[in-house]
């Protein structure tokens, strides 16, 4: 139960039993009379409790099912980047890999157009 809640039950208690204390100060009555009134204050004052503790319990569970709501919505939606980030990942590293591959190719055939030019300028001094 919120403070709220708590602070709204408590005056209500307290303010019962000031007003059922002044009634009997200011109305006196023969005994059987004020047990009377007493019990069918109290009586009341539980009923109103009740009513409130009710009220309560209903938003809060209803606070409770909101959130539990809202944290199923964020971990979904977080699953949903952590994968488009995974996926985001993998084709970086694809590229990557093609890019390296690609370059890896052009510098073999440089070195060995290098070496194939050092031959045959080699091969011409001897000769």
């Amino acid at each position: 139960m919120s403070e709220r809640s708590n602070d709204l039950l408590k005056g209500l208690l307290v303010g019962g039993l000031i007003g059922t204390a002044l009634g009997i100060l200011f109305a006196p009555k023969s005994g059987k009379e004020t047990r009377e009134d007493l019990t069918r204050k109290a009586d009341e004052l539980i009923v109103k409790a009740k009513e409130e503790y009710e009220k309560a319990l209903e938003k809060s569970k209803t606070a409770y099912d909101a959130s539990v709501n809202n944290l199923k919505d964020l971990k979904a939606l977080a699953k949903e980047k952590a994968a488009q980030a995974g996926s985001k990942v993998s084709e970086i590293a694809h590229h990557g890999a093609e890019a390296i591959g690609s370059n890896k190719n052009r510098l073999k055939m440089a070195i060995d157009a290098g070496l194939e030019a050092y031959r045959e300028e080699n091969n011409r001094k001897t000769v």
